[in-house]
């Protein structure tokens, strides 16, 4: 059984790594230089600052300019009409309507009711004078009249249907309380006057009336 067997040359495999690793050291080289930025400062070095300018665009002289826009014509203002009012007479004519025709004669309206006469009521005052009448003065209280005391009192009695005076009351003293408590006593117990009359029947009525009580000597 044969064996063959390859020797490679040192020098040659020496020259192959060295390559290897210049180009591994080319590809480090670029890439830290782009990592670090240095690439654009020296792209920056080399083709200088880029400046940027606005041109502004130059109106075309020649160009014509627009038409003007038409004139366009207003409507007048709207103006209501003036109202008018006509007032037409209306000719009926003839009237051909036929009216319901009845035998009944038309009946007479009622005569006005005559409202009847208020007649004055005559009233006549109780009295006490007159026939039926009994007046009698009063007895002059011993002290009053010790005293000197005098005077007129003025009375309000209700004289009843029967000419009794079942209420009285004092309108004006004599000034002496004993008197007038006197003169009360006196209406209320003995005197009868003629009663009131109301279109000449006996009504109950008040009536005033004046009692005196005067010294003699």
């Amino acid at each position: 059984m044969a064996y063959s067997y390859s020797i490679d040359d040192p020098a040659k495999n020496s020259k192959r790594t060295l390559a290897f690793v210049l180009t591994v050291m080319i590809h480090v080289f670029f890439f830290w230089v782009l990592a670090s930025g240095l690439g654009a400062k020296m792209v920056q070095t080399v083709m200088g600052p880029v400046e940027t300018k606005m041109i502004e665009e130059l109106p075309d002289d020649n160009k014509e300019p627009p038409p003007p826009p038409p004139d366009i014509e207003q409507p007048p203002p709207y103006v209501p009409p003036p109202e008018v009012s006509v007032d037409l007479a209306i000719d009926t004519g003839p009237s051909t309507a036929i009216s319901n025709a009845t035998s009944e004669r038309p009946v007479a309206a009622p005569p006005p009711v005559a409202k009847p006469v208020e007649r004055a009521v005559v009233k006549t005052p109780p009295s006490a004078t007159g026939k039926g009448s009994r007046t009698s003065l009063p007895e002059y209280p011993p002290a009053s009249r010790r005293a000197g005391e005098a005077g007129t009192v003025q009375l309000r009695c209700y004289v009843k249907e029967d000419g009794r005076c079942s209420e009285v009351s004092i309108v004006k003293s004599s000034g002496f309380d004993k008197l007038d408590e006197a003169a009360v006593k006196e209406v209320q117990r003995n005197w009868k006057f003629v009663p009131g009359k109301e279109d000449g029947k006996p009504v109950p009525m008040w009536h005033t009336f004046a009692v005196t009580f005067k010294l003699t000597d």
